[in-house]
């Protein structure tokens, strides 16, 4: 058994290669052959083995992809650097006292209330002052664009915005807001080194690739507001900021409460702008990128496990949520 294991795991030469993805196909295709025989014959089979042939593969991916690593992360995060001695919650403990895991928590906490607040309230601008425009396509184009961008390739392209060179003669700037600063006599800034600054350039890549998300979420609520009610509100004097207020938020409530939660787990899991631009340096750590810090670096399984058992735990109240508007929505209906 053990060449067919690193046969099937390891595979070396472009043979075994092919020869492995010619097994996983048949594997699949022999699967959905006996999950279709079973709905065919539904008098011979009991519909409970139908429910376990449907659900049953969906079960165990979710057994061994997520439950199994979740337990096993949760496990170490009790454990010293190596797992080899428990340690009980002193992980959580250092997390909490200790000054640089401290500020790692502070900075993670701006990240998380300012750019969903942020990308959704100018998203939502955006969309209602485009709406039912003559350019509302290539508007709404145009804001939409960054979604299509890795954050990595975001995080690159603000590098450059960003970039710093001496103020010397000779020198020229090629960052974009140091060569603003210059025509505008100024001297130009190290943008992603000066605390704290630095981490709110950092999120404004995030507002500025989740913004989009923002706007085309909201644009679609607010065109699904009935026009008896937009009409209704009209007539009894409501226009502008009034109608905005009373009529546009209350009805994209629901959507509001969508855009705004999915980008604060987008947020909790930001790690691809700070490694990328700072590598959580200058004071710009986040706890996904000092999960892998910790984890691949530093070689602390222990205190990695722990901060990725915190992420995750920041992340349920805002899923629970999520659900909770999202059901409430539905008994409205």
């Amino acid at each position: 058994m053990d060449w067919l294991t690193e046969f099937l795991l390891e595979p070396d030469t472009p043979g075994q290669k092919f020869a492995v993805m010619a097994v996983a196909i048949l594997l699949f295709a022999g699967v959905m052959s006996l999950i279709l025989f079973l709905v065919d014959r539904p008098r011979r089979i009991p519909s409970w083995v139908v429910a376990v042939g449907f659900v049953g593969p969906a079960l165990l991916l979710i057994a061994f992809g997520l439950l199994r690593p979740g337990l096993e992360t949760l496990w170490k995060s009790v454990f010293n650097r190596t797992s080899t001695e428990f340690v009980g919650v002193d992980n959580y403990v250092q997390m909490l006292t200790v000054g640089t895991f401290q500020k790692v928590l502070v900075v993670t906490a701006a990240w998380v209330i300012l750019a969903p607040l942020l990308s959704t309230l100018i998203g939502l601008i955006y969309a209602v002052l485009v709406d039912r425009a003559r350019f509302e396509k290539v508007a709404k184009t145009l804001i939409f664009i960054p979604m299509a961008i890795s954050m990595v390739g975001a995080s690159i392209i603000w590098g450059f915005v960003y970039e710093f060179r001496p103020d010397q003669p000779g020198v020229a700037q090629i960052g974009l807001l140091n060569q603003v600063l210059v025509w505008l006599g100024l001297p130009p800034q190290q943008f992603l080194i000066g605390e704290p600054w630095n981490t709110g350039f950092l999120i404004l890549v995030m507002i500025w690739i989740q913004t989009g998300f923002a706007m085309t979420v909201l644009a679609a609520a607010i065109k699904a507001i009935p026009d008896d009610i937009v009409e209704a509100a009209r007539l009894d004097g409501l226009h502008g900021l009034g109608m905005f207020r009373y009529i546009t938020v209350p009805s994209i409530r629901p959507a509001l409460v969508v855009v705004l939660t999915t980008i604060a787990m987008a947020t909790l899991k930001a790690f691809d702008i700070v490694r990328t631009m700072t590598g959580g340096q200058f004071g710009t750590q986040v706890i996904a990128n000092e999960f892998y810090t910790q984890a691949f670096r530093q070689n602390n399984q222990g205190l990695a496990s722990a901060l990725a058992v915190v992420l995750f735990i920041l992340v349920i109240p805002i899923v629970a949520y999520n659900v909770r508007q999202m059901r409430r929505s539905e008994e409205i209906r």
